[in-house]
């Protein structure tokens, strides 16, 4: 018989993302998938080493807020040991702004969402499992502008176009959707999910529920 699958669903943070119901939204899935799923409401989850270790998946929703050192040090540790890691939106890369081994974990950082809510295309690239057959897609949400680097495999793109009045001068790629290596571990990461009904659009919900998967140890 195969061992059950344990998710630890980890919200809070910042009331504006809807942690807890946005979080909520995913939960039946994964236990339609033979998930043991734990849901917590607090960071300290990720300093108990029993946990973490029986831990096959962290789904984080946790925007902006502070992560204490032996948090942070365990959450690695996890993810680094082969415990999968993913999230989106704000809840993933707008999460503990100040604790740079964590954003080197993850590979991006928030900087910016010009216009607030607009309509942009995701455009996706490439057939990674996670994105196959998923066309294109538009959202009128926060398009986010983030920094990253080049050790995140990219799988959709959106492109930040500036106005008259921007001070910037030419378009700016940032990734939308991508996964990433980290030790043993898988980590995914889903740049929309700004509103509880952006999580509802069938392309985003299909991503995210694959790479759930994906991510998972």
């Amino acid at each position: 018989m195969t061992q059950q699958r344990r998710a630890l669903v980890v919200r809070g943070g910042w009331d504006g993302h809807a942690p807890e119901e946005a979080a909520d939204l995913f939960v039946p899935f994964l236990r339609e998938h033979d998930f043991d799923v734990v849901v917590e409401g607090s960071l300290e989850a990720y300093a108990d080493p029993d946990l973490m270790a029986a831990t096959d998946l962290v789904v984080q929703c946790w925007t902006m807020g502070d992560i204490l050192a032996d948090e942070l040090r365990g959450l690695r540790t996890a993810v680094a040991a082969g415990t999968g890691f993913a999230g989106w939106h704000g809840g993933v890369v707008d999460s503990f702004r100040i604790a740079t081994d964590y954003l080197q974990m993850v590979g991006a950082q928030f900087a910016a969402h010009p216009g607030g809510i607009v309509e942009h295309t995701v455009t996706v690239t490439g057939d990674h499992p996670i994105v196959a057959g998923v066309p294109d897609f538009t959202l009128r949400s926060e398009q986010y502008w983030l920094l990253t680097d080049p050790l995140n495999d990219v799988h959709a793109t959106t492109t930040i176009t500036p106005g008259p009045d921007d001070p910037w001068h030419a378009p700016v790629t940032s990734p939308a959707v991508w996964t990433r290596r980290w030790g043993r571990g898988r980590i995914f990461v889903c740049a929309p999910g700004h509103q509880l009904a952006d999580l509802e659009v069938p392309a985003v919900r299909t991503i995210i529920e694959r790479g759930l998967l994906w991510a998972t140890r």
